[in-house]
């Protein structure tokens, strides 16, 4: 398990726009998913029309995983994800959910029981996984990475935690086409905060999200970011105009 230094004291990240204490950021996303955490799944379907659904079925397609594959889903939230990639690797394989909100697995622990599947749950955060070196085939993250307070962190763990020749793969939100910006803007921070307010009770944290996805780095960036993390190549795929930008990166067989 690798040792990560305190935050300095000081230390200052974004919450969407807003500057925050570092060691507060955490507590903020908490408060977020924790409120929005029962509607969760019908949000998703109202605010992406049912897109999500599809690009999330590419990221797991892209992990390339086959029967009998060791799986890891950080971030799994309700645990879609991590449904589907038990589907993939069948019984003969193993797949872990993990999560740092214990609202948000708590809900994707129900729909694990009603999909009758058999997947490992663990509450724990990202930036320090429980688990050894080389121990998983692929490991993924959707729309979870802007969240965390230090991403490089983050990635350096799935990278660890990843055999040489492993995947990892990052489905988040990112910079879309030029000419979608406008239209992308007008429905990010007038419609879904609304309905937010409408369906969850919480505008606030529909217009948080929403500034979540501007501060995200783009889809070069990232990539950069991944390659730090110690993965080669990295490659990435736009979704939807480049709404959402699933990367992977591939762990070097040798050092």
């Amino acid at each position: 398990m690798q040792e990560h230094d305190q935050a300095p004291k000081g230390a200052t990240t974004h919450f969407g726009y807003r500057q925050v204490p570092e060691d507060e950021k955490a507590l903020d996303v908490k408060k977020t998913f924790d409120s929005v955490a029962p509607k969760y799944d019908l949000m998703n379907d109202l605010l992406s029309m049912g897109m999500h659904r599809l690009w999330k079925r590419r990221a797991v397609a892209l992990t390339e995983a086959g029967k009998g594959a060791r799986v890891l889903d950080i971030a799994s939230g309700t645990c879609d994800i991590a449904i589907a990639l038990a589907k993939k690797v069948g019984p003969q394989g193993e797949v872990w959910a993990t999560d740092i909100n214990e609202a948000m697995l708590s809900e994707g622990v129900k729909r694990l029981k009603k999909s009758g599947l058999t997947v490992r749950t663990a509450l724990c955060d990202c930036e320090k996984l429980p688990f050894d070196d080389n121990m998983f085939d692929a490991a993924t993250v959707s729309f979870g990475l802007r969240n965390m307070t230090h991403k490089d962190r983050a990635l350096s763990e799935m990278c660890r935690v990843v055999r040489p020749g492993g995947r990892v793969v990052v489905l988040e939100f990112s910079h879309c086409a030029r000419f979608l910006k406008p239209f992308y803007d007008l429905y990010s921070f007038r419609l879904m905060p609304w309905l937010g307010a409408k369906i969850a009770g919480d505008a606030d944290s529909y217009r948080y999200l929403a500034e979540s996805i501007r501060m995200h780095p783009d889809q070069k960036t990232l990539a950069g970011m991944m390659e730090q993390a110690g993965m080669r190549p990295v490659k990435w795929v736009n979704l939807t105009f480049g709404i959402c930008a699933v990367h992977v990166g591939v762990k070097p067989l040798k050092a």
